[in-house]
């Protein structure tokens, strides 16, 4: 009998990652995993099957529609895996509103909802619709569903959605939203197996990546984040600010004449690491470099996420465990080194030999807080979603 398949697409605003998944009896379980690097000279394809690994030059070049480009991915594909064994497609889509509590089919209906939301993250969500349309049109009939970052955190109370301007703003759309919900919720999973009474109790992660946030949980609810109504919120990034005073704003363009578009082009992609160092917005880059400007921009980093836990675990009455995540978070102990030191106060003591080795539990038994690393997978949250809602 042929074994049925599923595909992740987990579109950032420069990289697609996708994942192949085998439909088991037990769940998806997967079986490779690619990335389409369009930041890359030429297009690259890199596809891993288990220990090989493939670097593909893609002679597609890259449009608004993203056919051509997804038309040669699945040829490649299509060497390695039985892709008229693909029952379905699932999709990270960074927005879903007020409209999508759930993962959900994507259908005409819901193509427009997803459409409609655009405004609320211009970088990202127009990538999620050329996704879906591209593949709509190379794979006629074939179901798609959308797994939306946005929606793990409709758990979150008015009071901590709100912003404090004139009501009527809420009811437009004008609140906090909060993202990264597809890696809080694989984590929220890892911590109910992990700890399966408490899950973790009263829990801040940490998603430390090129986009970085953090989340309260509660028992496994999202109960806060760092993010807000745009994923600019809340703690700086690869290149994007993070928090920022409005009155910045209003002054880059008043007294400086900047444009909206220009000021969104420095918040967004001349900002975080790459614009407090002048040198890079890799961290890794900037732990290697002996400079005051690159020291000076990982101090500020460490910092403001140090600062966003300790209000986080004010959200959730206390702090039990402290979970690292991403590629920053679960790869770089510098980084955990220098959050963990700024919490002391909060009974945090770090086993720095764990720490190092990037073990699951980096905290010595002393400590009042357990502290983690876990690894995430969004890709594995988007298959199951896509099993549950096509049987």
């Amino acid at each position: 009998m042929r074994q049925k398949l599923l595909l992740s697409f987990n579109a950032g605003s420069s990289t697609v990652k996708i994942g192949i998944f085998a439909r088991e009896a037990q769940g998806a379980r997967r079986i490779g995993k690619g990335v389409i690097d369009f930041r890359a000279e030429p297009l690259t394809f890199h596809l891993v099957e288990g220990p090989q690994v493939f670097d593909v030059p893609l002679v597609a070049k890259t449009d608004d529609l993203l056919h051509d480009v997804l038309e040669e991915v699945f040829d490649w594909l299509g060497e390695h895996y039985d892709l008229d064994a693909v029952s379905a497609v699932g999709h990270r889509v960074v927005h879903g509103g007020d409209r999508f509590a759930d993962a959900a089919i994507v259908d005409e209906e819901g193509l427009t909802a997803i459409e409609s939301l655009v405004t609320l993250a211009p970088l990202h969500q127009p990538q999620n619709l050329r996704l879906i349309r591209a593949i709509a049109e190379l794979k006629p009939g074939l179901p798609q569903t959308a797994s939306f970052d946005t929606a793990f955190h409709r758990t979150q109370s008015d009071t901590v959605r709100r912003f404090a301007i004139p009501r009527e703003w809420f009811d437009k759309g004008v609140k906090r939203y909060g993202f990264h919900g597809l890696s809080y919720a694989f984590i929220a999973g890892a911590l109910k197996t992990l700890e399966p009474e408490t899950v973790g109790g009263r829990a801040v992660v940490a998603h430390l990546g090129s986009g970085a946030s953090l989340c309260a949980l509660d028992h496994g609810i999202s109960r806060d984040t760092s993010m807000g109504f745009s994923t600019i919120d809340g703690v700086p990034m690869a290149t994007r600010s993070g928090a920022i005073d409005p009155g910045v704003l209003f002054h880059l363009m008043d007294a400086h004449g900047l444009s909206v578009k220009q000021v969104e082009e420095m918040i967004y992609k001349q900002s975080g690491l790459l614009g407090l160092s002048g040198i890079s917005a890799d961290s890794r880059v900037l732990l290697e470099t002996p400079s005051k400007e690159a020291c000076e921009a990982l101090d500020v980093f460490t910092f403001r996420i140090a600062g966003e836990v300790a209000r986080l675990a004010a959200s959730l009455g206390g702090l039990d465990t402290l979970v690292f995540t991403a590629g920053i978070g679960e790869n770089q102990p510098t980084i955990r080194r220098s959050v963990v030191e700024r919490l002391r106060f909060l009974g945090l003591l770090l086993d720095s030999e764990a720490n190092d080795r990037n073990e699951a539990v980096i905290s010595r038994e002393e400590s009042r807080v357990t502290i983690r690393v876990i690894a995430t997978d969004e890709e594995q949250v988007i298959a199951d979603d896509c099993l549950r809602l096509i049987g």
